[in-house]
């Protein structure tokens, strides 16, 4: 089992950037696939991003492509979400997820994922 908690979120500008965290409890961070979604008011929860374990290979949303990075220590049991020339459109609780083996076909729904941090507010003003 392990435990998430994501931070770095808050205000910020349209065009603007900000780097989320999610620490992860436990000394097995490094067998978990890690993802970051997203959830708008009224919305359903959205795929952003996934890193494989320890290979470093990503997959994005098409929508964030380009402009979001996600990376992970395994050192530190620490992923990350640097988000550059965010849009109004993209205010949402940010949420970090695990899983410890991934259905491939899921990679991008939120079912595919077993942990969940409680998310961090992003509000990008226009």
């Amino acid at each position: 089992q392990v435990q998430l908690v994501e931070s770095g979120g808050g205000l910020v500008q349209a065009g603007g950037s900000l780097r989320l965290s999610c620490a992860a409890s436990g000394r097995t961070f490094s067998v978990y696939v890690m993802g970051w979604f997203r959830q708008a008011p009224g919305k359903e929860r959205e795929f952003v991003a996934c890193i494989s374990k320890s290979d470093g290979t990503t997959y994005y949303a098409d929508s964030v492509k380009g402009r979001f990075t996600i990376s992970r220590d395994n050192a530190k049991n620490t992923v990350y979400l640097q988000m550059n020339s965010l849009k109004p459109g993209e205010t949402a609780v940010y949420y970090c997820a695990a899983v410890r083996d991934l259905d491939y076909e899921l990679r991008a729904d939120p079912t595919g994922y077993r942990y969940w941090g409680q998310g961090t507010q992003v509000t990008v003003s226009s």
